[in-house]
């Protein structure tokens, strides 16, 4: 059949759906699964992309592409806290091997392009990658300041995490987005979302 790696590939994404995150749902019934999250992502780079800094230099579809694919290596390697620093350690060895091996169902050029577009979100060094990696950094915040920030307070987090690896992708991609950053992490503060 023509289509049969394609297919196959899509059916692999299913798993996606069973990928559980430390997030919550903003009524804060159950946490969110990783395609809930990629859907919203890619929903909101669209409507976050007149914000970017380097609008004139970012490719919005590659960009949705990008945010689309980037967190299917969670289906062989789960989803890893981003305030966790040592599950972190190893991430990106872990994750590529799943990219390679998820990627790898499809074949050329889609699956090199697949790898090669996820390979450039890690880095974050492209306009592309830069605004990507904002947006996706932003979505968890968001649901933790207008949910309860459950994720947040069952870690301990603080402020300052927040702020290193939350505040300064934001602001490296938007000044707008690092405006509504401050205010909404002063919101978290004040209502006790994250420790002091």
């Amino acid at each position: 059949m023509v289509l049969e790696k394609e297919i196959n590939f899509i059916l692999a994404l299913d798993e996606l759906k069973n990928v559980n995150r430390r997030n919550f749902n903003l009524d804060n019934s159950r946490r969110e699964n990783t395609a809930e999250h990629s859907w919203q992502i890619v929903v909101f780079a669209q409507i976050l992309w007149p914000y970017a800094k380097d609008k004139k230099q970012i490719d919005l579809l590659r960009v949705i592409k990008m945010l689309s694919i980037h967190d299917v290596v969670e289906i062989e390697a789960g989803d890893t806290f981003i305030f966790d620093e040592s599950a972190m350690t190893g991430k990106y060895e872990r994750e590529l091997a799943a990219a390679k091996k998820t990627f790898g169902i499809l074949d050329e050029p889609l699956s090199s392009d697949f790898l090669s577009l996820w390979i450039e979100f890690e880095a974050e060094e492209t306009p592309d990658a830069v605004f990507a990696c904002a947006v996706d950094r932003i979505m968890p915040f968001i649901l933790n300041v207008y949910g309860d920030g459950v994720s947040w307070t069952e870690a301990g987090i603080q402020p300052h995490q927040v702020e290193n690896i939350v505040g300064k992708a934001v602001r490296k991609a938007s000044e707008e987005m690092g405006e509504a950053f401050d205010i909404l992490l002063r919101k978290a503060i004040d209502e006790g979302k994250l420790e002091s």
